[in-house]
Formats: C-alpha cells, structure tokens, sequence
C-alpha cells in the first residue's frame, strides 16, 4: 500500500508563488487535483512515471509546473502568478501505469491520495 504524504501550501497574496510536494512512488504515475469549498474536485496537473509527459488543467496552463524527482522520490507543484480562484485543498494522487508513457487526467482513474493541504490566495 503505497502512502502519499503531502508538505508545503499556506497562505500567499495574489501574484505570489508556493509550493507543494509529495511522497512519489517509483512506477507510479502522479497527479494534483484541488477542492474548493463547495466544488467538485478538480484537476490541475499530471505527469507519467518517468516524468517526461506532463498535462495541465485550462485554469492552470502557463501557471504551475508538475515535476518529479524519481531519485528522491518526490513530486513537485509549483505555482506561480497565484489567483484567488486556485485557493483550496490540494491532493496529490498516484496510481500505477502500465508504461512510462501513460498519465492520467481523472479522478477516478487514481486509486491512492495524499491528505490533502491548504493553499490559500487573499487578495
């Protein structure tokens, strides 16, 4: 049972960056979805387990950065030009890929998630 373990997050004017990592499983490919109060969970950002194909939410192009470092096992969301909308909880999500090539854009297609951690933008 893999178990994904989330830091970073808090609290940033808009305008501002944070960042926010997550334990990342070898062979495993990662993802970041957020909750608003209220909202459905919602993706922001994904990448395959050899981290070389990335894709990203419409709200979040051009913004955050999905990355990992396979060595040491993490995964990264950096998130610059932060808006008032991106607050919320973030959760990183893991599942296995039948290759390299593969990430995953849903939900429902993640199978293991972090416990989730607060970023909040004020204005």
């Amino acid at each position: 049972q893999v178990n994904l373990v989330q830091s970073g997050g808090g609290l940033v004017q808009a305008g501002g960056s944070l960042s926010l990592s997550c334990v990342s499983p070898r062979r495993y490919a990662m993802g970041w979805f957020r909750q608003a109060t209220g909202k459905d969970r919602e993706f922001v950002a994904a990448i395959n387990w050899a981290g070389t194909s990335t894709g990203y939410g419409d709200s979040v192009k051009g913004r955050f950065t999905i990355s990992r470092d396979s060595a040491n096992r993490t995964l990264f969301l950096q998130m610059d030009n932060l808006k008032l909308e991106d607050t919320g909880v973030y959760y990183c999500a893991a599942r296995r890929a039948p290759s390299s090539g593969y990430y995953y854009l849903r939900t429902v297609e993640y199978d293991t998630w972090g416990q989730g951690t607060q970023v909040t933008v004020s204005s």
